[in-house]
């Protein structure tokens, strides 16, 4: 090449470099380097070289132009990153894209692997849409574009679905981590089979599933559209207004998020997630079954009509997976006149894959009708169609995946064994004869005289049943009252057994614990003694055996009993069932291998092996575990003896909150109580309750920020410091807070490694909850918001300082210095309960 057009040669690449960012298309003259930007002519969107969150790789992808946040649609080479900070793009000889890592053109990371052949000059161009599309130059030609292979967002004109012709798969997968786009664990697909609906699987198991088609539209905001024809099937949404900025992700946590962008807030607000509840899971509740969800964590499972549990072990101790079968069926009913359909109103209909739509406009009569010409029809549903009155759904074989449903509400109709249904009973019962009508007079008194004396019974049997105080359990959330009497428990009125409990015979758990051997125990609390277990099933258990010298009674046996039945959280223990039989009174929990907290925390050896990672994931899990018991819960609940011996944990080192034997409810508009019996454990409780006998959901508080400040240091509540040995550990830390010098108190055997601001973070939170007025203490939401997020928190006020001024077996004195230093009440608390 002569030297002057070598000049000009250079000089034109240098030129497109400077200018590469003003293009919306690079052609196969240019190459796309490290440094360049393409943008969409509407500067909607931007293609590039990235790296995510704290990575050091590079990808190439696309992005939201307009957005001051990161915000990611597309990545080329998601799971074949460029390890260094070069990167070179350009068209090959071929017409394919083509991504090398250095300029020689010897590592090939990326392609777009074309194989048509191509007849001219190819162009690389970003659309308006966020489309990066390939196409020649003089026919317009699309070779390729990035909308056919999506990553883990879906935008406005993408496609989500199947194209059977061209064999194309439009999934989104979630990125394996917000540092890392690979290819996660998480993938959305449009299932078209039965009626269309969206998947979420978890690596090769349906995780969640939509409702089914037709999908509701937001007519102010967006609509959608859904192509099923013979070459495709597939789902796209439009926006109404061009201006809002709105995306789907699946993210790396497996929740499927539509966000929309708030320009004024500067960040992505969340319009729509799923999974919401626990129900939202996929066949929470095992097969032919229905799940009907609380909050968040909290859901019932029952069988369906004309079905039963497949294991009614398994069943009453909540365990759900094997689902239910179908009730055993008189052979000659099958598939005859007296088969009926029983009404399930307002559910998520099952899974549509199995389901066949009826291609005509029928009512709810027809659709039982057609439902009821193939024996093997298992329910039907009516569903409103666009365009057509309804269309009618059908099932076959199993039904999966029923749901109690708060935003999408169908009837759903289950076919079952019986009489002829009610409709034409009416016809048939508007004409009856003399001997009919005697008939059904004699069956009405004779059903009068057995309910009568069943009356007499159940009265008397109450009476005499007055005085059993050791049998009565009561329930302190639906304020009902239950009697036990070994393994037959009846309420006081009625003939059911109390809710959500199960009762084990005494010769089972002596059994289990080998009759409560020496060596299978525990530990021991102001309860009685823990044992250890195992059922004839292998199921290992925790029996929790009350002492007959125990301070604590019956009432709280049956206050924890009842209350933890009803209470289902991660971060709090499950209770299996209790034993009230021959003088004892047994609870029995799940079994957790670690013990308690404190068998950590303060064992020289085995501290070690709580890193700071493992600490905080503790001390999120029990402020998630009192949040809910706090607020989301079916009624507030304050818990009154939260301290480290009475935090559980699993074989992962999850924490579970225990012993709820002390534990009050609270109405919702409820602020403060007063009680003259103070129980609890000094060092933990609140100076309001300590002095006062007043406790509220900030009681709960202020131990919580004890507990936070033992995880952090290491170091007992009521533990001395040696300089001045009167002061506990919430005036040491805020000795140091004052010296601006308070990571001293961080645990020495961590040898500073942890994270300095997160610690500091923690402490700061820890001396909030602790304050000592009550008011100034932050809520337990504002506690788990403060923990998982970096915003700015408010510097604490000097908190109660609670001193020991003398002790002895049935007295404590305590001292409670407020904010002035002349402020001194000295209170001596005759009844106070150790635990």
């Amino acid at each position: 090449m002569p030297a002057k057009r070598k000049f000009l040669h250079y000089l034109l690449l240098l030129l497109q470099f400077i200018f590469c960012t003003s293009l919306d298309n690079f052609t196969e003259t240019q190459t796309f380097k490290e440094g360049n930007l393409l943008v969409s002519k509407g500067n909607k969107f931007a293609f590039g070289f990235f790296s995510p969150g704290s990575s050091n790789n590079r990808y190439l992808g696309i992005w939201f132009h307009e957005v001051s946040e990161p915000s990611v649609v597309w990545v080329a080479n998601r799971n074949n990153p460029l390890s260094g900070s070069t990167g070179f793009l350009s068209i090959n000889q071929y017409g394919n894209l083509v991504l090398y890592s250095n300029p020689d053109q010897k590592v090939l990371v990326w392609s777009t692997n074309i194989s048509v052949e191509v007849s001219d000059a190819c162009v690389a161009q970003l659309l308006d849409t966020g489309n990066l599309v390939l196409l020649q130059s003089r026919s317009k030609r699309i070779l390729w574009q990035s909308f056919d292979y999506p990553t883990d967002t879906l935008i406005p004109g993408m496609k989500i679905g199947q194209n059977w012709k061209a064999g194309m798969n439009w999934i989104l997968t979630s990125w394996i981590s917000a540092n890392d786009p690979g290819s996660g664990d998480y993938s959305l697909e449009l299932n078209p089979r039965g009626s269309p609906q969206f998947l979420l699987y978890k690596d090769s198991r349906i995780y969640w599933r939509s409702i089914p088609w037709p999908w509701r539209k937001i007519s102010d905001v967006y609509n959608y559209s859904y192509v099923n024809n013979e070459e495709e099937a597939y789902y796209f949404y439009h926006m109404f207004d061009a201006s809002v900025i709105m995306r789907g992700v699946v993210d790396n946590s497996g929740f499927i998020k539509w966000l929309r962008w708030q320009k004024s807030e500067g960040r992505w607000k969340e319009f729509w997630s799923v999974p919401k509840y626990q129900c939202d899971l996929y066949a929470q509740c095992g097969v032919s079954s229905k799940c009907t969800p609380g909050s968040p964590d909290i859901f019932e499972c029952s069988c369906l009509p004309g079905y039963e549990p497949k294991s009614p072990n398994d069943w009453n101790l909540r365990d759900a997976s094997k689902g239910c079968i179908k009730k055993q069926q008189d052979p000659s009913s099958l598939c005859d006149h007296r088969e009926r359909f029983v009404k399930v109103g307002n559910v998520k209909v099952p899974d549509t894959s199995a389901a066949v739509w009826v291609n005509k406009n029928l009512s709810l009569l027809g659709c039982e009708q057609e439902c009821k010409k193939n024996c093997s029809c298992s329910a039907y549903a009516t569903i409103d169609i666009v365009g057509r009155a309804s269309g009618c759904l059908t099932w076959y074989g199993q039904l999966w995946d029923t749901v109690d449903h708060i935003d999408e509400r169908y009837d759903l109709y289950i076919r079952v064994d019986g009489v002829e249904p009610a409709n034409n009973e009416s016809k048939s019962n508007a004409f009856l004869g003399k001997e009919q009508r005697i008939l059904t007079i004699s069956v009405g008194l004779a059903w009068f005289t057995v309910f009568f004396f069943a009356y007499l019974w159940l009265r008397r049997r109450r009476k005499g049943m007055r005085n059993k105080w050791e049998n009565k359990v009561f329930d302190p959330i639906n304020g009902s009252i239950y009697y036990k009497n070994t393994m037959v428990a009846c309420e006081l009125g009625g003939n059911s057994h109390p809710p959500d409990i199960t009762f084990f015979d005494l010769s089972t758990i002596v059994v289990a614990t080998n009759s409560f051997s020496p060596t299978n125990k525990l530990g021991q609390g102001g309860f009685g003694s823990v044992y250890r277990g195992q059922l004839s099933n292998g199921q290992e258990i925790a029996v929790k055996q009350l002492s007959k010298n125990s301070v604590q009674g019956i009432e709280e046996f049956k206050n924890e009993a009842m209350l933890i039945a009803k209470l289902q959280h991660r971060n709090l223990v499950k209770l299996l069932g209790c034993c009230i039989q021959g003088g004892e009174k047994i609870l029995i929990y799940e079994y957790l291998p670690n013990k308690s907290l404190d068998s950590f925390l303060f064992d020289e050896t085995k501290r070690s092996s709580l890193d700071w990672s493992k600490r905080f994931d503790i001390i999120i899990g029990i402020a998630r575990g009192i949040l809910y018991l706090h607020q989301d819960s079916r009624l507030r609940i304050i818990h009154r003896d939260l301290k480290c011996s009475n935090i559980l944990l699993d074989s992962e080192m999850n924490p579970k909150i225990s012993d709820f034997g002390t534990a009050r409810i609270f109405r919702a508009d409820q602020i403060q109580e007063k009680t003259n019996r103070v129980v609890g454990t000094y060092g933990y409780m609140s100076p309001e309750y300590a002095v006062f006998g007043q406790f509220s959901v900030k009681s709960d508080v202020f131990s919580f920020g004890v507990v936070l400040l033992e995880i952090v240091s290491g170091k007992k509540s009521n533990g001395c410091n040696q300089e001045n040995p009167s002061i506990c550990l919430i005036g040491q830390v805020w000795e140091l807070w004052r010296e601006d010098n308070v990571l001293e108190i961080v645990d020495s055997i961590l040898e500073e490694s942890y994270p300095p601001d997160e610690v500091l973070r923690c402490i700061q939170i820890a001396l909030l909850c602790v304050q000592e007025n009550a008011v100034d203490r932050p809520t337990m939401l504002e506690v788990v918001l403060m923990l998982s997020s970096e915003t700015a928190i408010p510097s604490p006020k000097k908190p109660a300082f609670i001193f020991r001024a003398s002790s002895s077996s049935n007295t404590n004195t305590l001292k409670v210095v407020g904010e002035g230093s002349s402020s001194v009440n000295e209170v001596t608390i005759t009844t106070f309960v150790a635990r």
